[in-house]
């Protein structure tokens, strides 16, 4: 009788045995069709030629193709949320920013997603630098001979960014913060016609990214003050950070990164993060990125998943001394 029920239960324990050890198989068979990374922003930027640099060289690694689609609208908040809706069945992924993970929550009364519930974060894949810029008719060199100019010229200093609500909007409301001067936003609809606009000296300053300021700063056009982030950037050693003249002045690291629906798994988060990690760390793309003013990084997910939250807090803070309010 013994041997009998021992039989039984083996028996039963058939099906049991043959699931489990199924879901290896079924984890070893992704991906098995092409995958689509959402882009919340139009083709063109920085975000967009990330992306597809990025998409090539994974796609390659992983054996099937990553399909780029814009959806831009609404901030960022448009594309972010098809992937927020999304299976989390590893072929829809986004490339996301600070705006979308962040800014967003503190600044519309609309957003249709939570950027940390609704979202795996997998990796920071580059950081993106901000850096206030000046026409070259200005004479300053430096944060603190900015702020020094802009006493002694009440009202005379205006600052564009690439939109309101951007981290770019944030730097300046900070440096107003900080520095204790009045400076009026002027928002653009995107990075491109505020430097341009700059140029043609139809605003004294602008904070934008290092990618979009690089070559107009090598060509003399316009004048780099400084970085909004922390550390210099080792592409361009020599212009400082705005803190090195003007104490108490940081901003987080702008960042691109990419993330999966909630629930995404385990294995392939790995998988996702170590394939990224390995294509922005290989030497020609990291080459590539860091020429073009995007610093590789290539966090873990536990490591993106906290700077996420924690630029929040730090953005919670500018937003709410400024006084801004969600629209």
């Amino acid at each position: 009788m013994a041997k009998l029920r021992i039989l039984a239960a083996a028996i039963l324990a058939l099906p049991l045995v043959a699931l489990v050890q199924s879901f290896p198989v079924l984890a070893q068979a992704w991906p098995s069709k092409s995958i689509r990374l959402v882009v919340p922003y139009p083709p063109g930027g920085s975000t967009d030629l990330l992306a597809r640099t990025i998409a090539q060289k994974v796609g390659e690694s992983l054996g099937q193709q990553i399909i780029v689609d814009n959806r831009a609208g609404a901030g960022g908040m448009l594309g972010s949320d098809i992937v927020a809706r999304s299976a989390p069945d590893g072929y829809t992924i986004l490339l996301g920013t600070g705006a979308t993970h962040g800014l967003t929550l503190l600044l519309s009364k609309t957003i249709p997603y939570d950027p940390v519930k609704d979202f795996t974060a997998i990796t920071a894949a580059v950081e993106v630098p901000i850096i206030l810029c000046i026409n070259p008719s200005i004479p300053a060199t430096t944060a603190r001979e900015l702020v020094d100019w802009a006493k002694i010229n009440p009202g005379k200093l205006a600052y564009g960014s690439s939109g309101t609500g951007s981290p770019h909007h944030l730097s300046g409301e900070l440096f107003k913060q900080v520095s204790g001067i009045d400076m009026v936003h002027v928002p653009y609809k995107g990075a491109a016609p505020a430097v341009q606009d700059l140029i043609g000296n139809q605003i004294p300053a602008v904070f934008t990214t290092l990618s979009t300021a690089l070559p107009h700063i090598r060509g003399g056009k316009i004048r780099a003050v400084g970085f909004v982030e922390a550390k210099r950037q080792p592409s361009v050693p020599e212009i400082p950070t705005i803190g090195e003249s003007l104490p108490g002045y940081v901003m987080p690291a702008s960042w691109l990164g990419f993330f999966g629906p909630a629930g995404l798994p385990e294995a392939i988060l790995k998988r996702f993060n170590a394939e990224i990690v390995k294509a922005v760390q290989s030497p020609d793309l990291r080459m590539r990125l860091e020429a073009a003013g995007m610093p590789v990084v290539g966090t873990s997910a536990e490591e993106f998943a906290r700077m996420v939250k924690d630029d929040i807090e730090t953005f919670r803070r500018i937003v709410t001394a400024a006084g801004i309010k969600p629209e």
